[in-house]
């Protein structure tokens, strides 16, 4: 059983819930962002809206500082960076969650995804190959899938027909691993998450946005008149999903990727509607055309992560939401 883990990204929304329930559990957990645990900010130029920041430094306040998790502050676009922690910390599983995300953002500045996407995630790689890592597990995205309507998506059907420079990276990040493998026998698990939502979540997706704004009595823009189609899956689910790979090594073989989505999609109308009675506000929606870069549906094949742990959570979505609102209120009300 993996005891020593590493993970990156841990003031983002996924590795901050990971690292606290590893530690939890009895692991020796530390972790690594570029995050200030006293402002929230990544570097001097950082323009991060201060909601933002405050969500990262409270985020690493209850999942690092609380916890005793040892915390490493590195940009793992920096060369040997990364390589540094590895041989430091020496764990024998690392979990690599850090990225720039978002597909619209990609939309509108694809340059911020290189160096996180690319370059960072090549210095992970090659560092826990020099290294001697016994296992990596990595996030992807449901978003390399692109454009489709066969569902559900299966890990073996093609994607290599990307919608956006956000999906193109996660996509190049599974090729960076296989050839790892092919050429070195490195262990990887590439894990395609679809539509992660819950407490502590990003403030870009739609779930957050979304809410902020019926809270405020704001209008609420969605595209493609609300008929898009997502999987969305909460947070606890997907860190279930972790620990139980964490803690079944004998998994981890070859170059593999594995969906975290539970063949449920949702309508964003249906979904819209759910999240206001919980908020028991009017939504105020303004249309607008589906993006270029959007998909029209995401549907995973949980087959293969059923097959690898015997069984996973599942959070119903009113529930999930209903955690949600909860938090949300409680950690910004509204006066």
């Amino acid at each position: 059983m993996s005891k020593k883990i590493l993970v990156t990204g841990v003031a983002g929304f996924i590795g901050s819930h990971l690292v606290k329930q590893l530690s939890a559990m009895g692991y020796v957990v530390a972790g690594c962002d570029k995050v200030d645990p006293a402002n929230g900010l990544a570097g001097a130029f950082d323009t991060t809206e201060p909601l933002l920041a405050r969500l990262r430094k409270e985020r690493l306040a209850a999942s690092v500082t609380q916890t005793g998790v040892k915390y490493f502050q590195i940009d793992i676009g920096q060369t040997d960076a990364f390589a540094s922690v590895v041989a430091q910390w020496q764990p024998d599983t690392v979990v690599h969650l850090a990225a720039q995300a978002g597909v619209r953002h990609s939309m509108q500045a694809p340059m911020d995804f290189v160096t996180p996407n690319l370059v960072g995630f090549a210095n992970v790689l090659d560092a826990c190959h020099r290294l001697h890592i016994p296992r990596l597990l990595y996030a992807s995205s449901s978003s390399v899938y692109g454009m489709r309507s066969q569902v559900p998506f299966m890990e073996d059907d093609r994607t290599d027909q990307p919608q956006s420079f956000y999906a193109a990276t996660k996509m190049a990040n599974e090729l960076m691993a296989y050839a790892y493998h092919s050429q070195y026998g490195m262990a990887s698990l590439g894990m395609r998450f679809f539509t992660v939502y819950g407490p502590w979540g990003r403030t870009d997706m739609a779930p957050f946005m979304f809410a902020q704004n019926i809270r405020r009595g704001l209008p609420i823009k969605v595209f493609g008149e609300g008929k898009l189609r997502r999987d969305f899956t909460y947070v606890d689910d997907i860190v279930e999903a972790i620990v139980g790979l964490v803690g079944r090594p004998e998994l981890l073989q070859g170059a593999q990727i594995v969906n975290m989505g539970h063949q449920r999609p949702v309508e964003v109308n249906a979904f819209i509607d759910l999240l206001a009675r919980h908020l028991k506000r009017q939504p105020l929606i303004e249309y607008a055309p589906m993006q270029v870069a959007d998909v029209a549906l995401t549907c995973a094949s949980e087959d293969r992560l059923v097959g690898m742990l015997g069984h996973w959570r599942e959070t119903p979505l009113e529930a999930g939401l209903e955690h949600f609102v909860k938090w949300l209120q409680a950690w910004d009300p509204i006066v």
